[in-house]
């Protein structure tokens, strides 16, 4: 294994290497274009403290903008025998300008450098995750004002209840993404600060400008004691994990209504046939997978925290090798939810809803908190009013006189507050700032820059 700061008389044996660097290889790829947008930054400001020739910062930045446009083509690779991403980006920025590429790793550590792309990272797919959130709520929204007039039985205990509507239960579930992502701003707020300069965990005796790569990277703030910035490496990881189970819960509560939904004993929606699987022995089958396995995976997703809480616990401050086995843990959930999200989308943009479902006689008992109601509007006091329904129920009495529904509160049937919950979310997405990150960081790739 080559390490740039490897020494000759002590080298690790084979087995040792394997085991200390496990998958780290396949997901520094992942952290690849990270890493040379952190050391752009980098050189601009060693050059800004007089650390770096202008030549030098020219060159070098020169020669991180091509690694960046390789690694977007797909031709970047770690080596054979190349430790990691970022050893691999100080060997062919050498390769190709000379002994200029040895002066990079100055005023920094692999600590704060693993740092920083681990949190660029970070903070990209937190975004991304934003976005493909904010689509999939317009989505909701789009049904609950489509299906706002089909009624549909409420549940409590899996009890008939109340009516309810389609429109209720979309609406329902895109409130809960707007709070999903407020969750999801407060983390990418924890994740959004810079810990460049902080090095090994104790800073730096170089004159280094940290105010500087914060700005060039578009950092709201940066970690200031540089101890605790060290720190912020495994707690970013499981705030961030934190806002993905929320969006995780949502989802896979709604694909388990989905699947009962579905069910023939409810029959209430149905989707085509293409979007349903089938049974090798049972021709009629029209199997709800896709809705099973989001229900899964956001399952395995709620537990990610824990798993993060878990091997980070009973750590002393300062850096520890522990914290590198939280990459293959926590970079493969991204993916996993933007799919649950794009295919819950794909899914309900194609959904079919039964109509007239309460007309059937086994849900007249769903009217009894309504024809309760009537009785007190009429006089009744509510206990006289519940007494004697509740009689005409228990003595097969009871028959519904009036389906008509008068709901017109907030948030009710007959009044959604649309409008208001697509506010909120309005208010939520201005709270991100993605335009300031991605300002600042095509800036740095600016050839002229």
């Amino acid at each position: 294994m080559k390490k740039l700061w490897g020494k000759k008389s002590t080298q690790s044996s084979a087995k040792i290497e394997e085991f200390t660097v496990g998958r780290d290889q396949e997901f520094d790829l992942m952290l690849a274009p990270f890493d040379v947008l952190g050391s752009i930054a980098h050189v601009q400001m060693l050059e800004k403290v007089g650390l770096l020739l202008a030549s030098e910062s020219k060159d070098l930045q020169q020669g991180l903008r091509l690694i960046f446009e390789e690694i977007k083509e797909g031709t970047f690779k770690i080596e054979s025998g190349v430790e990691d991403v970022h050893s691999q980006v100080e060997l062919l920025l050498t390769k190709r300008h000379g002994d200029i590429g040895k002066k990079i790793h100055m005023a920094r550590s692999r600590n704060d450098q693993v740092l920083l792309d681990i949190k660029l990272y970070l903070r990209n797919e937190l975004q991304e995750i934003a976005e493909a959130t904010q689509t999939f709520f317009e989505l909701l929204m789009k049904q609950s004002e489509r299906f706002k007039g089909h009624l549909m039985p409420g549940y409590t205990h899996l009890q008939l209840a109340m009516p309810s509507s389609f429109g209720l239960w979309f609406g329902a579930y895109a409130e809960s993404l707007v709070d999903d992502l407020v969750v999801l701003q407060a983390a990418f707020d924890v994740v959004n600060k810079n810990p460049l300069g902080s090095a090994a965990g104790f800073g730096s005796s170089f004159p280094i400008d940290r105010r500087l790569t914060t700005d060039l990277l578009g950092f709201s703030d940066l970690s200031y004691n540089v101890v605790y910035a060290q720190m912020g490496r495994g707690k970013s990881e499981r705030v961030a994990t934190m806002a993905l189970a929320n969006i995780a819960e949502t989802l896979s509560r709604l694909s388990m209504d989905a699947c009962l939904f579905l069910n023939q004993n409810f029959s209430f929606i149905s989707f085509p046939d293409e979007l349903t699987t089938g049974s090798s022995i049972m021709p009629h089958k029209k199997n709800p997978d896709v809705f099973e396995l989001i229900r899964a995976r956001c399952n395995r997703l709620k537990a990610l925290p824990n798993e993060v809480l878990m091997i980070t616990s009973n750590l002393p401050s300062g850096y520890h090798r522990d914290l590198q086995i939280l990459k293959e843990h926590v970079f493969p959930a991204f993916n996993d939810l933007k799919n649950c999200l794009q295919m819950a989308e794909l899914m309900l943009s194609q959904i079919s809803v039964q109509e007239n479902l309460l007309a059937d006689p086994k849900y007249k008992y769903l009217f009894s908190v309504e024809e309760v109601n009537r009785l007190v509007l009429g006089g009744l006091t509510f206990r006289d009013a519940y007494k004697k329904v509740g009689e005409q129920i228990e003595a097969n009495e009871f028959s519904v006189t009036d389906t008509r529904l008068k709901h017109t509160h907030e948030g009710s049937i007959g009044n959604l507050s649309l409008e208001a919950v697509q506010s909120r979310m309005k208010s939520v997405q201005k709270s991100f700032d993605f335009q300031k990150v991605e300002t600042a960081l095509a800036q740095l790739l600016e050839k002229n820059n």
